[in-house]
């Protein structure tokens, strides 16, 4: 593997870490967006409060990573995508603001309606958020992001079919991840209603994320045949791997299995990822900058395979005890699982 390969690697490694990560959280913000505001649907989002409270800033740090990377190693790359894609990717800034915002800001409110109105700000803006991600993703993609400053056209490279439906897929993917991550939290909470609540949803999610798979590689097809191609044959193994894993979680939700669900959720989008990848190599811009031509100076791609060696022997244990710690509710200032449903009454 040539240096430039294996720092385009080690970008692909946080970018599929904040897809399952980052998109979990999203899908959360999704979920407690559309719960309503009956008895139960307060409880979903308490759970949702407690399940992501300790590692929802902590998410973030694949993101910069990514943004880093790709800036200090893959420069040519950098500036076409951020001045061409300005508007999607701002939008998408402006979502994460506001979504750390309204997360924050629910909680202390004193008042119901300000309460009400940090909780819309935190679920719109979930929601939006990975739309507008993807729809980067998908002018990418299909080619429609031209090397140079501000080279390709601000309105039409991301409205377009193939990057609104991997907006679409973005958010979609992101609320399946995230209602099975909440199956395991409810029963960790010990409340089997809000488990068989999540468990619903979480099947409903899946088979809108494979639906919407499938009609983005059909569009792909006729407007990104470069990756479509990609798709279906260096690609191939990983895409049917994504849709096996898919079909053991339809199955094990069906039949109320919980051992291997979230390995397997994780194991489907991380497939379609890297599938995504292969398919697209050697480029970074499809058919428009190879790997190669958009590489930095040797000497910088050496610094940042140096600092990502730093990064897994200090920041990937710290992490990984952060979750550890957060799943067996351990953490300081967690605060209590929510309450479980009260009994009906005799």
């Amino acid at each position: 593997m040539s240096k430039p390969d294996a720092v385009a690697a080690v970008l692909w490694v946080g970018a599929t870490l904040y897809a399952v990560f980052g998109g979990a959280d999203f899908g959360a913000g999704f979920w407690a967006l559309i719960a309503g505001r009956g008895e139960r649907g307060e409880r979903a989002r308490a759970l949702v409060d407690w399940a992501i409270g300790p590692v929802w800033e902590a998410n973030h740090v694949w993101l910069i990573f990514v943004l880093v990377v790709l800036w200090t190693a893959f420069s040519v790359a950098f500036s076409s995508i951020m001045s061409t894609l300005f508007i999607p990717l701002s939008l998408a800034a402006f979502g994460i603001v506001l979504r750390g915002s309204g997360f924050a800001f629910h909680k202390m409110a004193h008042r119901l309606r300000n309460r009400q109105l940090a909780e819309r700000a935190f679920g719109v803006s979930s929601l939006v958020t990975p739309f507008f991600m993807g729809t980067v993703v998908g002018a990418i993609a299909s080619g429609r992001v031209p090397v140079g400053n501000a080279a390709g056209d601000a309105v039409t490279s991301w409205v377009n079919a193939p990057s609104l439906l991997t907006g679409a897929l973005f958010v979609a993917t992101g609320a399946y991840l995230s209602a099975v991550f909440l199956v395991s939290d409810a029963r960790r909470a010990g409340d089997p209603d809000l488990e068989s609540y999540f468990s619903t949803r979480a099947l409903v999610a899946a088979v809108a994320s494979g639906a919407i798979a499938v009609a983005t590689i059909l569009v792909y097809r006729a407007d990104a045949p470069f990756i479509y191609h990609g798709l279906i044959n260096e690609g191939l193994p990983l895409v049917i791997l994504s849709g096996v894993c898919g079909a053991a979680v339809l199955a094990m939700l069906w039949r109320g299995v919980r051992r291997g669900l979230r390995p397997l959720a994780v194991g489907a989008v991380v497939a379609v990822v890297w599938g995504w990848g292969v398919a697209q190599h050697p480029y970074l811009l499809p058919k428009a900058l190879t790997i190669d031509e958009g590489a930095g100076a040797s000497e910088t791609l050496t610094q940042v395979l140096i600092v990502f060696g730093v990064a897994v022997a200090l920041v990937l244990p710290s992490l990984g005890l952060l979750y550890t710690l957060a799943q067996r509710s351990i953490l300081e200032g967690e605060g209590e699982a929510p309450p479980p449903a009260s009994p009906p009454a005799s």
